[in-house]
């Protein structure tokens, strides 16, 4: 009889048959509130109803329509409603299936057109796991470890983690790009550099957000090199901070101004697309198409000209049902203002889980943007702890609350709720979560 591969390790012991919102239901008929959201995926919820049904009609009128075969009215509808939520200037899009493949078209586009071999990624990134994807990826060995030799001309720059290296979050966006400076002049030279690329919010190095300035600092020196600027919004984008990009705090107004830690959000400029930090590409997945498999890169037009012919393709990218689902998911984040709502019910997660770790000293940070939002576990001398991270996450699952650990030493367990979560959702994870860390600490 076939299975499963065994090293394939589920995080909990559900066996999901249904879902809908924030629940999933097993066989049994329990329920559990589930803020992993596939890791960050179904980000109008389980089943959304606009989704089901847009789904539901594609998949009676066109399964497949191969985009370098044909092209079909969902696609070309998406890639004009993208537009309404890109930032300027990023007017052309290449579509995949995953975040990771995403990620791979973006490194060969960045090679055609720069003529440069080399990137620059930065300590505890996630990319993927294919090969190109894996070899930009230092969140962790088991990502990339027995599979080398590796690609090729990737140089690795600090990331500004404040409470990893122990200082303030100003001093660690002067380390990071001190560091970047280093790496420039001793590793890869600019003259060799095409790109770097960067996670506005750390995902699997531990949901750690990019303190106000080092984006900047990416951009001034993209363009005094001639490097271009990726940011992988692959987990962070399409709403999850509070704002559609992450990147986007980065220029937060002063009527508006957001901070690494959700203290504020983003009303100084509610514009999906407003004017501010430049990408010169931006990489798309997860939340995008409601659990559908699609992602995107997005360039300028005269960038996205300069890939070679045939680099760009593929079976199932920019599927119909997938494009659907998509075009669902922007209806409902507009109608229903699923952004604001991430921004409000992030800001209430995160207090929450500082209270609950006021009283559990095994909880030494508590940090996130909106609705990713993590806690940290660190033994009496501060280092990691991961057993106790895997303790409580499991007894979490036990009182019917699913998460998920993460950060390179996977001492950190995050929050991923769909971004249409409420607040008396909010709530009962907090008690859920109270009990889980009070049960996990004995």
């Amino acid at each position: 009889m076939s299975q499963l591969s065994p090293v394939l390790k589920q995080a909990t012991p559900v066996v999901a048959v249904r879902g809908e919102g924030l629940h999933l239901y097993d066989a049994g008929g329990r329920r559990y509130l589930d803020f992993t959201s596939g890791v960050g995926v179904t980000s109008t919820g389980h089943c959304h109803p606009r989704v089901v049904e847009a789904v539901r009609e594609q998949a009676g009128r066109l399964i497949h329509g191969q985009y370098t075969t044909v092209l079909h009215d969902r696609l070309l509808t998406l890639t004009e409603r993208l537009g309404e939520v890109l930032p300027p200037g990023l007017d052309s899009l290449f579509y995949a299936t995953a975040g990771t493949e995403a990620v791979e078209a973006a490194l060969r586009l960045v090679r055609h057109a720069t003529g440069r071999q080399n990137v620059i990624v930065f300590e505890g990134s996630f990319h993927g796991r294919t090969m190109g994807a894996a070899s930009l990826t230092t969140a962790g060995t088991r990502f990339r470890a027995g599979i080398g030799p590796l690609v090729p001309g990737v140089a690795v720059a600090p990331f500004p983690a404040a409470f990893r290296l122990g200082l303030s979050e100003d001093e660690a966006v002067e380390h990071a790009l001190r560091g970047l400076d280093e790496v420039l002049a001793t590793v890869s030279a600019p003259a060799e550099t095409a790109a770097m690329f960067v996670e506005p919010v750390l995902g699997e190095g531990g949901y750690v957000p990019a303190p106000r300035g080092f984006l900047t600092g990416l951009r001034e020196r993209a363009d005094r090199h001639g490097i271009l600027l990726v940011l992988d919004e692959v987990q962070s984008g399409f709403g999850r901070t509070g704002r559609f990009w992450a990147h986007q705090y980065e220029d937060a107004r002063p009527n508006g101004d957001a901070h690494q830690h959700g203290d504020a959000h983003q009303h100084g400029d509610a514009r999906p697309n407003g004017e501010g930090l430049r990408p010169d590409v931006l990489i798309t997945a997860k939340g995008l198409a409601s659990g559908f498999p699609l992602s995107a890169i997005a360039a300028s037009a005269e960038l996205m000209g300069r890939a070679w012919p045939g680099s760009q393709g593929g079976t199932y990218g920019g599927n119909p049902v997938a494009c659907a689902a998509a075009l669902a998911t922007l209806d409902v984040l507009r109608e229903e203002r699923l952004v604001e709502n991430a921004a409000e019910q992030g800001e209430r997660l995160l207090a929450g889980l500082r209270a609950v770790a006021a009283g559990a000293p095994g909880i030494a940070d508590v940090r996130g943007l909106g609705l990713m939002a993590a806690s940290e576990f660190c033994r009496p001398d501060g280092s990691p702890d991961p057993e106790a991270a895997r303790r409580v996450q499991q007894a979490a699952a036990e009182h019917g609350l699913l998460l998920l650990p993460c950060g390179i030493h996977l001492n950190v367990v995050r929050m991923i709720p769909a971004l249409v979560v409420t607040a008396g959702q909010v709530d009962e994870a907090l008690e859920l979560w109270a009990k889980a860390v009070a049960a996990g600490s004995r």
